[in-house]
């Protein structure tokens, strides 16, 4: 997602500019746009943003701006590259999603505080859940590990606390939200 927003304005100002002042090309170019974006299966932020700039590359192609087409492909492919090699934009590679469930009659609070502290970097509880007809309490953390090499005796450290219930750590998975 930051990705398209880094490079979504050059391709919004390359159409305006293009499309001043001409009715018929700005009706055309927003019937076009509100053809990709809404009759085509849903993608990545990324990939819309792809198609919004392909979309304006061929607009200065039939507009016969030529020249302008090719200098904003150059400009926009070293920018892509240039940022997706740095990373930009992207979560810590490191975090990770730790689940840990609880029964109910534990307060989940300050439960797992030292622990946390003593092998993680960063810890944030992002969602509570209730299972198992309310009698368990499913936590999910995100973390950064201190240690990789540490997680089994923090995992086992975790089931010794929560009384030897379900605990699991796995990579975030993003979730596509376009």
């Amino acid at each position: 997602m930051a990705l398209t927003l880094a490079i979504m304005p050059a391709s919004i100002g390359l159409v305006i500019m293009l499309v001043n002042g001409n009715i018929g090309a700005g009706v055309a170019v927003a019937g076009a746009f509100a053809l990709v974006r809404f009759r085509s299966v849903p993608g990545t932020a990324r990939e819309i943003a792809a198609i919004f700039a392909d979309m304006a590359i061929g607009l200065a192609c039939g507009m016969g701006e030529l020249l302008l087409a090719i200098i904003f492909f150059g400009i926009m492919s070293v920018v892509v590259i240039g940022l997706t090699l740095l990373g930009f934009g992207e979560r810590a590679s490191k975090m990770r999603t730790l689940r840990i469930t609880i029964p109910e009659e534990l307060d989940y609070n300050e439960l797992f505080d030292d622990l946390l502290k003593r092998y993680t970097i960063h810890h944030e509880l992002v969602r509570v859940k209730t299972t198992n007809m309310g009698t368990l309490y499913e936590l999910y953390f995100e973390v950064i590990l201190k240690d990789e090499s540490k997680s089994k005796e923090f995992l086992d450290a975790l089931r010794c606390r929560n009384g030897n219930l379900t605990v699991s750590i796995g990579r975030v998975v993003e979730k596509n939200t376009l």
